[in-house]
C-alpha cells in the first residue's frame, strides 16, 4: 500500500505538475524568448480583465490557457476515408511513450520516513537505459500510423521523412551511450547519477560531461534530431513542407504538440541524468548531508533528513530547465538542414564518431579501470574544443577605403 500510494504522489509531482507544467510553459517560452531574439512584442493578446484601463496579459502568460481552452473545445474533423481507430490512437502513442520514459528518470535522492526508504524515481529498474531507448523507439510509430491513416498522400510523405530521422538518429543516439556505460558499467539511472558525485580534479564536479564530452555532443544533436526540433524539422516545417498532422485539428494536433514538449523535457531530463550528474550538486549536496543543514538546525529543525531530497530535486529540475531553454535558443538560431544533409550528418559524422568513441572510450577504460586516463583525455578535448572556437580561423573582411 506505502509503496502504491508513493509511486501515485511521484507521478503526481513529477509527472503531470513538473514535466506536464514545464511542457506548457514551454509554449510560453517558445514565443517569449523568440520575441525577445528578433525584437518582437511576442504574445500580447490573451487577457481576462483589465488594470489601469489597459489590458493584464502578465507578459503572456495567458496564452497557456487560452490554448488548452481552444484544443479542448475545437470541433474535431476527422477524414471522411480515414481509418478511424488508428486515427485516433497515433496522437496518444508519443505522448504515452513520453510519459512512460519519464517515469525512468531519478529525479532526486532517496527519501527515508517511518515507511522506510523511498526512491524519488517512479519506476527503478536494472535495465533503465535499455529501456528508455526500447520505449523510445516505439514512438516513431505515432507518426507513422498518423500519416497512414489519414488516407493523405502528403501526409504519408511527411511520415515516411519522419520516420526516416527518427530511425537514422536512434542508431546514433544509443552508441553515443555506449562510452559511459561502458565507464560506469551499470545501466541503472540512479547507479549512474551516484557514480557522478564529488569532485574531478579542482572545482570541476566528476559528471558524465567531463569524462565523455564528444558523447554528450553527440547525444544531445542526435537527440535534437530524434524530437524533430529544428534545425532538424523536417518532418513538422509547416511552413515550408506538409508534416504528418497535415489531417489532425483540435486535441489531436494539441496532443503532438504537447508530446513535441514533453519529448524538450525528456531529453534535457536524460542529458542531465547521464551528463551533468542528475540531482548531484557539488559542495551543496553530500552523501548523506548537505550544505544548508547546519542552516535548518538553527532555525530549530530537529529532523534535517528531508532538506537533501527537496534539494536534489530542486538542483535536478534547475538543470533540466536550463537545457529546455537551450534547445529554444537553438530553436531560432539555426536555419532548418535539407533532407540530404540531415541524413549525410546522421550517417557520415555522428554513426562514424560515436563509433570511435566507444573504441577509445574502451581502449582507455582497459588501460586504466579508475577512469583517471579517460577523464584527462576527456579535459583536453574541452579544452581543443575550445581552442578551436575561440582562436579558429576567421575569414577575412576585405579592408574598403572610405569614399569608394
Amino acid at each position: 500500500m506505502v509503496l502504491l500510494v508513493s509511486t501515485l504522489i511521484k507521478f503526481f509531482v513529477f509527472g503531470l505538475c513538473f514535466a506536464l507544467g514545464l511542457a506548457a510553459l514551454l509554449t510560453w517560452m517558445e514565443r517569449r524568448q523568440s520575441a525577445y531574439g528578433q525584437d518582437r512584442l511576442g504574445p500580447t493578446r490573451a487577457h481576462f480583465m483589465t488594470l489601469f484601463g489597459k489590458p493584464f496579459v502578465l507578459f503572456g502568460l495567458f496564452h497557456i490557457v487560452a490554448d488548452s481552452l481552444k484544443m479542448f473545445f475545437k470541433e474535431p474533423v476527422v477524414p471522411a476515408n480515414a481509418d478511424r481507430p488508428v486515427y485516433k490512437l497515433a496522437p496518444l502513442i508519443g505522448f504515452v511513450t513520453s510519459m512512460m520514459i519519464l517515469a525512468l528518470l531519478p529525479f532526486g535522492p532517496d527519501l527515508s520516513t517511518p515507511w522506510g526508504v523511498i526512491p524519488l524515481q517512479i519506476a527503478r529498474l536494472d535495465a533503465g537505459v535499455l529501456i528508455i531507448f526500447a520505449i523510445g523507439s516505439l514512438g516513431v510509430y505515432g507518426a507513422a500510423l498518423a500519416g497512414w491513416a489519414s488516407n493523405n498522400r502528403f501526409a504519408l510523405l511527411g511520415a515516411l521523412r519522419a520516420s526516416a530521422q527518427s530511425v537514422s538518429y536512434e542508431i546514433s543516439l544509443g552508441l553515443t551511450v555506449v562510452g559511459l556505460l561502458i565507464f560506469y558499467g551499470t545501466t541503472e539511472l540512479s547507479a549512474i547519477v551516484g557514480a557522478q558525485a564529488g569532485l574531478l580534479v579542482g572545482p570541476l564536479p566528476a559528471w558524465g560531461f567531463f569524462y565523455q564530452p564528444l558523447a554528450a555532443v553527440l547525444f544531445f544533436v542526435a537527440a535534437t534530431a530524434e524530437t524533430k526540433r529544428t534545425p532538424f524539422d523536417l518532418p513538422e516545417g509547416e511552413s515550408e513542407i506538409v508534416g504528418y498532422f497535415l489531417e489532425y485539428s483540435s486535441m489531436g494536433f494539441g496532443l503532438f504538440m504537447l508530446g513535441e514538449f514533453i519529448e524538450i523535457v525528456i531529453l534535457a531530463g536524460l542529458f542531465t541524468t547521464l551528463f551533468l550528474g542528475g540531482w548531484q550538486w557539488p559542495w551543496l549536496i553530500g552523501e548523506t548531508s548537505t550544505a544548508l543543514d547546519p542552516f535548518f538546525l538553527w532555525l530549530g529543525f530537529a529532523d534535517v533528513s528531508w532538506v537533501r531530497p527537496i534539494l536534489g530535486m530542486l538542483v535536478f529540475m534547475t538543470k533540466v530547465f536550463f537545457i529546455c531553454a537551450l534547445q529554444l535558443q537553438i530553436r531560432w538560431t539555426l536555419p532548418r538542414f535539407r533532407y540530404d544533409q540531415l541524413m549525410r550528418l546522421g550517417w557520415k559524422t555522428l554513426l562514424p564518431l560515436a563509433l570511435v568513441n566507444i573504441f577509445v572510450t574502451a581502449v582507455l577504460v582497459w588501460w586504466d579501470p579508475t577512469g583517471a586516463i579517460l577523464a584527462w583525455a576527456g579535459l583536453g578535448l574541452i579544452l581543443f574544443f575550445a581552442l578551436v572556437v575561440v582562436a579558429g580561423p576567421r575569414k577575412a573582411t576585405p579592408h574598403v577605403a572610405h569614399g569608394h
